[in-house]
């Protein structure tokens, strides 16, 4: 059990924000502002701990990082005398943050009306996979249906040889959910803090995935994104090539200073070459850097490739991502209760944020929160 409460550093020490147990976007959420120094008290189901149970996707137990330096309060929601608590708790938050279907925190009795009438500085975040109104509001989804919806799955093309491509939940949940529910809730305690009255955020992924394609949008009107594709795999420039033993490397050089820079490692000058822009001569180019990069080795072409302006980098996975000299350069990964996991981001000069500690056990701050709040026990 946790003694004292525990100190805070980063730009948002100071603020306490209340988060209801969840899976996807809103722990994601609350991970942020706890690593930018915000006190996140987790407010989630009493339950016992089997050591010996394996975790699974819907309960990694310990490996739970999007619940690192939260306090945990342990509490049956269907209890009364637990609701009373819960508002005593929220009358001290400046914002709050869950993540269930529409009309389930006024079915508990924490709507936003009342939360609002405890303490009316509260910033009420809410977040969704479609949003608190529409046709769809009440519907069950998941990441894929949200950002199918927006448009962006559309643009990933998955090849039959493997090819990699971005995962949709972290296109949706974590980018178009999680980081926008944060972006809202941040913008609306600045508010708060001029205005005196706090609100309710309303963020859906379907929302915040289809800002993320707006430089998509942007080519789509003017007409250049189906006529060339060039961020959608379609350019020999903008792609991933096998190299000889199996792994992948990434090529982004659009501009022209950095494409010849390519050509000029490569040894490639010629006509059809100097042709970056012609689309009918991609599929050849393209079959052509399948060639070239198959015939050495993913780390061999890195070596060679080391300090151009070429744009290209190794396609690592997440085991190998923690030991790159640059990740390791720049302390991007951290190890905490031995699970290696990424670092808080982004950087500050005067108040980096900092994780407040590892994954807390269910109810682990029961006893210190209740008596800091003057509540006994439900």
């Amino acid at each position: 059990m946790s003694a004292s409460k525990p100190t805070r550093q980063g730009p948002l020490a100071g603020l306490r924000v209340v988060e209801f147990a969840g899976i996807g976007p809103a722990p994601f959420c609350g991970m942020m502002l706890a690593d930018m120094g915000a006190e996140v008290i987790l407010v989630e189901r009493p339950r016992a701990i089997d050591p010996s149970a394996k975790p699974t996707l819907l309960d990694l137990g310990r490996f739970t990082v999007t619940h690192r330096g939260k306090r945990s309060l342990a509490l049956d929601l269907k209890d009364p005398a637990a609701i009373d608590t819960v508002l005593a708790l929220i009358e001290t938050a400046d914002a709050l943050i869950e993540g269930f279907r529409p009309g389930v925190m006024e079915r508990l009795g924490l709507g936003p009306e009342v939360c609002l009438a405890r303490n009316p500085k509260l910033v009420f975040g809410r977040m969704t996979g479609w949003g608190q109104t529409g046709p769809l509001a009440q519907s069950a989804g998941h990441d894929i249906n949200y950002v199918a919806l927006s448009g962006l799955l559309d643009l990933g093309r998955k090849g039959s040889d493997g090819t990699p491509w971005v995962p949709p939940t972290i296109v949706g949940d974590m980018a178009g959910g999680a980081m926008f529910l944060a972006f809202g809730v941040v913008s609306a305690l600045l508010e708060a803090q001029r205005s005196g009255a706090g609100q309710v955020v309303d963020a859906a992924i379907t929302d915040g995935a289809a800002v993320l394609g707006a430089l998509i949008h942007g080519a789509n009107a003017a007409g250049l994104w189906q006529q060339h594709n060039v961020l959608g795999g379609a350019a020999h420039f903008y792609n991933v090539y096998r190299c000889a033993d199996g792994k992948w490397l990434s090529l982004g050089p659009i501009e022209p200073p950095f494409y010849r820079a390519l050509g000029e490692v490569l040894g490639l000058d010629d006509a059809d070459w100097q042709a970056q822009y012609d689309p009918a001569r991609w599929p050849a180019l393209h079959a052509r850097l399948e060639a070239i990069f198959a015939t050495r080795t993913r780390e061999e072409w890195c070596a060679l490739f080391g300090g151009s302006d070429a744009c290209v980098a190794p396609v690592l996975s997440l085991d190998e991502a923690p030991d790159h000299p640059h990740n390791r350069a720049r302390e991007a990964f951290i190890e905490i209760d031995g699970i290696t996991q990424p670092a808080p981001a982004p950087r500050f000069g005067r108040t980096p944020g900092a994780v407040g500690g590892a994954v807390p056990a269910p109810g682990a701050d029961n006893e210190a929160l209740l008596r800091e709040l003057g509540c006994r026990a439900p």
